[in-house]
């Protein structure tokens, strides 16, 4: 199998090669691409060239799948030519995830969403997927009627530029060298946080708030239900973490509701304690702790999910994507492993 990433000098590209060599992925050919011709990098102990990207070298139909984490611009202008080339697009930006002929896939919470004739495959927004593998569980036993989330979101977020602006801030701080890089966020970071994560529109909704809120409906299959997000930028490397209020649909209770958690793939469930985002960074699964009621409600709930952004909220879910198209043969001349599984 023959395999692309577009942009790759990227937090989040440089994330997918680790996570591919981690799962071993079967991938017999893997071409790198960037803005630009960058220094080679190594990928399973070889040295690969890092090209730039051009529709030229994506339309060849050299590839069964093609990575893009990079910009919106340079989805929406290169991966239809990697789409006409034959491979299978699988996409970090927000090009394609609102298309309703595209389907905004989280393999631990709607699989069932890709057919045999879906090329295009959208990476959602990381916050929303951190969010949706925490509450589908839910949303499976006792259905949701409604979703308040509270984000405390990493500075990954905002890509290699964010994690520089922390750094540098905190440089600063300790009295050390001055860097002048500009910062993507409106505050400073630094023992701070900031109560909005994207532009502002006329309503004050932020971008970040209204991807979570559209992006969760589709991925959960429940277009008419309420979500209202508040997303806030802490200083924090790279997990996010959010604090959701769930109504369900019919009555249950915290003890239905924890053991929904006990078979739900990829979530560690904590019925007691309480777990932080630097306990989970490096990590592919999402931590769910803190489940209560409100007070007497059957209908009405509170809990604490954390995810790794770059990871699960990103590279990883992109990869798992992958694995699924392989595993169905979407993609690809096999389906097993490197280790022959």
């Amino acid at each position: 199998m023959k395999v692309a990433v577009v942009g790759v000098t990227g937090v989040v590209g440089e994330m997918i090669l680790k996570v591919l060599d981690e799962r071993r992925v079967a991938i017999d050919e893997l071409d790198a691409y960037a803005s630009r011709e960058r220094a080679p990098l190594l990928f399973r102990g070889q040295s690969r060239p890092i090209r730039a990207a051009t529709p030229q070298t994506l339309r060849d139909g050299r590839y069964d799948a093609v990575f893009f984490a990079s910009s919106d611009d340079a989805s929406e202008e290169l991966a239809p030519h990697a789409l006409a080339g034959g491979a299978a697009i699988i996409d970090n930006s927000a090009t394609f995830r609102l298309d309703p002929d595209v389907p905004l896939v989280v393999p631990e919470v709607n699989a069932d969403a890709v057919a045999a004739h879906h090329r295009i495959f959208p990476v959602a927004n990381c916050t929303a997927i951190v969010l949706c593998v925490g509450v589908a569980p839910i949303a499976r036993v006792a259905g949701l009627r409604s979703l308040r989330v509270a984000t405390y979101q990493a500075v990954s977020g905002a890509g290699r530029a964010g994690l520089d602006a922390l750094e540098a801030e905190e440089r600063r701080a300790w009295g050390g060298a001055e860097n002048g890089s500009a910062t993507p966020f409106v505050a400073p970071i630094f023992r701070n946080v900031i109560p909005q994560v994207g532009t502002l529109d006329e309503r004050g909704d932020s971008g970040e708030e209204k991807k979570v809120a559209a992006e969760t409906r589709k991925m959960l299959a429940l277009p008419a239900l309420h979500v209202a997000v508040t997303t806030v930028r802490v200083p924090v490397r790279f997990a996010h973490s959010e604090a959701v209020f769930i109504e369900t649909e019919r009555d249950t209770s915290v003890a239905e509701l924890a053991g929904s958690f006990a078979s739900a793939a990829g979530i560690a469930f904590h019925r007691e304690g309480v777990v932080t985002p630097r306990d989970v960074e490096g990590q592919d699964l999402v931590h769910v702790a803190r489940l209560r009621a409100e007070g007497d409600s059957k209908r009405h709930f509170q809990a604490w999910v954390v995810g790794d952004q770059v990871r699960k909220g990103a590279a990883t879910n992109g990869v798992q994507i992958l694995e699924l198209l392989i595993q169905r043969g979407h993609v690809g001349g096999r389906a097993a492993r490197v280790n022959g599984d």
